[in-house]
């Protein structure tokens, strides 16, 4: 119990220092908090531009998150064991790792939120791809709403092809969620497809409202013109 206690404690010192480093040097905004659930579980599925995209997702979340980091992170003794402090899960890439799912579901199932991005590798380009179908099995697993969570801003300040990062503004966004009831009623390929239609037209709306010229998805796929005002 004090282990625990202390533990949740250190995860929220770390969330507090990683939140002034964010608004420093990325003049980080977070908007649309009142989409997240007061309590129950929850899955933020994200879009992902730069390696600070998990930072950049939870520092606005007033609640614990666990976070899945390729495995090869926690080979090294320090980062690790910092990684693994603020409730990060390794999972091995390029396969189905039942062992990370089943502790992700675990997480969920005790009340938790977990951060996913389904794109699977960084954005080449800043723009939205089409997300892959596996992170749907925790959708359909467990009673966790699902978050739609839009980063702008990311791409510019630490694109993949640059080993350091520059100072920038970031933008995130939580969007109204969407029911477990409702994910488990549509297919894998049904809830992948609308996920990625609303986040792309997250991104829209806020390139628009900060003076970016918007990416154009036309060719891929009409704008989720159904979604509900996000992040107000």
């Amino acid at each position: 119990m004090i282990r625990r206690k202390l533990q949740a404690y250190w995860y929220r010192f770390g969330r507090w220092l990683c939140k002034v480093f964010c608004v420093l040097f990325f003049r980080l905004r977070a908007y649309g908090q009142d989409n997240i659930p007061k309590q129950g579980s929850f899955i933020l599925v994200s879009n992902h531009q730069s390696y600070l995209d998990p930072v950049f997702c939870g520092v606005g979340v007033h609640r614990d998150i666990c976070y899945m980091a390729r495995d090869t992170l926690f080979r090294s003794p320090i980062l690790g064991k910092a990684i693994a402090s603020v409730n990060a899960i390794p999972v091995k890439r390029g396969s189905a790792d039942l062992t990370a799912i089943r502790k992700v579901i675990e997480k969920l199932n005790l009340g938790m939120g977990v951060c996913l991005f389904p794109e699977a590798t960084r954005s080449p380009d800043g723009r939205v791809a089409a997300f892959k179908g596996g992170f749907t099995v925790l959708c359909k697993r467990t009673d966790a709403m699902i978050v739609p969570t839009v980063i702008d801003g990311a791409y510019e300040c630490w694109p993949r092809h640059k080993k350091f990062w520059s100072r920038g503004m970031v933008v995130v966004c939580y969007g109204a969620p969407i029911s477990s009831a409702q994910a488990k009623a549509m297919d894998d390929r049904a809830l992948a497809d609308l996920l990625t239609r609303r986040i792309r037209t997250m991104q829209h709306k806020w390139r628009k409202k900060l003076g970016k010229e918007p990416f154009d998805y036309s060719s891929e796929g009409e704008f989720d013109n159904n979604t509900r005002s996000e992040g107000r």
